[in-house]
């Protein structure tokens, strides 16, 4: 089985059953397979063939999936472009990725030399003469570049066969089914969009609904009109829908659980959601080197807040010491996961894939530890660790014990240098709306929960705190912060 005829196999089981739409199409299954060989025809027109890459720089959207699902079928693949990218970084993308056609919003620019498609042009009925799937799980199916935080963005290379691995796992540590509708809110140039909520989904016979941009404001009128049975956010929009006014209290009837991901989220906004809302968040890590995920609380079983769960079904997961030896439960070290989902490489850096990935093991670059049942905590990034005169200090024990504050919205800890302890910690703050955060009492709860060498030396509150194009709060850009407020000294 391969991603290139799922769309056949629902359409054959259940053609008028309802499968993808959007604010302006709905989709049955016999509907959306007529459009995704329609777009086949129409690519293999165009030249698309096996071993092609054709670039996505859409918003989320119906034509987006049928463009997944037509380049598949061809044996091409399809490398997604965040539309918030300059020309620039388009550029370098479509260069690096070797792309043969770009498909771009209607009014777009064509960027280079690459061939363009508006989106309105992809056709829309299928011809005479449609080509027969190609069905290999070793094709290359997805090119995601990562966020480029550490350095130019290097194309993550995603065969057939890791999807299928991912989206089983998903499939079982999900427990999702055909009675399930997603909600999809994420953006699609990210690896998590495709693969939690429209992969997944639509491989168990489920259906997506793919939302409008997300705005706060109105995400609940959204649910309540089309009645999904759960979405997959980052920690910044479950702390903008938990931030909502108190009045603000929507039918959530439908859903059965949120995954949360892509950032550490707090115990106590896990908390508060749920209390709220009335269902759970699902705490997961992972990271596009791995499909999306490697690791989730169970949506049956026991959940441990502040943890990111045990690892998916299929995956092995160990902590390894500076010497890189395992370490045990409890302590530090840097996560390392090994499964049929860890990527192919990245695109054309042979050295870059042999760092990260050895015997099947991919070192993540993030720092944790599990506990005697097995569940993930997450400390921060290797890079991120603090060195306070020779102690070590993980940034999310400090940003959990800020954001337990109700006026603390988002909080991101970075260490700056310093000339007598080498480095020192500076936190970032940013207020839940119609809240003023009162610097002096979030140092006090600092003095009460923390050792002293743990303590910021200062707490800057920004109107917004930065983030990359995923979301992730971006700590490169706050090292670069120069606030005019001044900081304020702990006790050490």
């Amino acid at each position: 089985m391969t991603f290139s005829t799922i769309i056949d196999r629902r359409a054959t089981d259940d053609p008028s059953g309802p499968a993808l739409a959007d604010s302006s199409q709905r989709l049955t299954n016999a509907e959306l397979l007529d459009l995704v060989r329609a777009g086949a025809a129409h690519l293999a027109e165009l030249g698309v063939g096996v071993g092609d890459v054709v670039a996505l720089k859409l918003t989320n959207r119906v034509e987006f999936v049928v463009l997944l699902f037509a380049a598949w079928r061809l044996g091409a693949t399809i490398t997604p472009v965040n539309p918030a990218l300059t020309d620039a970084e388009v550029a370098r993308q479509l260069d690096d990725s070797g792309a043969k056609l770009h498909v771009i919003e209607d009014g777009a620019r064509p960027i280079g030399d690459v061939p363009a498609l508006s989106v309105s042009d992809l056709r829309r009925e299928p011809g005479q003469d449609e080509p027969a799937p190609v069905v290999d799980s070793a094709l290359l199916a997805l090119l995601i570049y990562t966020s480029g935080t550490t350095g130019v963005p290097k194309g993550v290379m995603l065969d057939h066969a890791n999807l299928e691995a991912m989206t089983a796992m998903g499939r079982d540590a999900l427990e999702v089914g055909p009675e399930d509708r997603c909600l999809l809110i994420l953006p699609l140039f990210h690896v998590n969009g495709i693969v939690v909520s429209i992969l997944t989904p639509l491989l168990v016979g489920a259906s997506v609904v793919i939302a409008d941009r997300f705005n706060p404001h109105t995400f609940f009128d959204t649910l309540e009109k089309d009645r999904p049975t759960f979405f997959s956010a980052v920690p910044t929009i479950c702390s903008m829908l938990a931030a909502l006014p108190d009045d603000v209290r929507p039918d959530t009837s439908s859903v059965r659980f949120a995954v949360c991901g892509a950032a550490p989220a707090s115990a106590d906004l896990l908390a508060r959601f749920e209390d709220r809302f009335g269902f759970p968040l699902i705490e997961g890590y992972g990271l596009s080197e791995a499909t999306c995920g490697s690791t989730i609380n169970p949506v049956g079983g026991p959940r441990k807040a502040g943890t990111v769960g045990l690892p998916f079904p299929g995956q092995e997961l160990r902590i390894l010491g500076t010497d890189g030896k395992p370490v045990p439960p409890g302590e530090n070290g840097e996560v390392s996961v090994r499964g049929a989902n860890v990527m192919r490489g990245y695109l054309g850096r042979p050295d870059d894939t042999a760092a990260v990935i050895s015997d099947g093991w991919l070192s993540t670059g993030d720092l944790g530890h599990v506990d005697e049942d097995g569940y993930l905590t997450i400390v921060g990034r290797s890079k991120e660790m603090i060195i306070r005169g020779g102690e070590n200090i993980y940034p999310k024990e400090i940003e959990d014990v800020l954001a337990g504050d109700p006026t603390v919205l988002e909080v991101a800890v970075i260490g700056l240098p310093d000339e007598k302890w080498g480095e020192v910690v500076v936190a970032f703050v940013q207020a839940r709306p119609g809240a003023t955060v009162d610097v002096k009492a979030l140092m006090a709860r600092c003095r009460e929960q923390l050792s002293g060498y743990k303590r910021p030396t200062a707490i800057h509150v920004l109107d917004a705190l930065p983030k990359n194009t995923v979301g992730k709060l971006d700590k490169r850009a706050l090292r670069n912060h120069r606030g005019s407020d001044a900081p304020v000294d702990s006790s050490v």
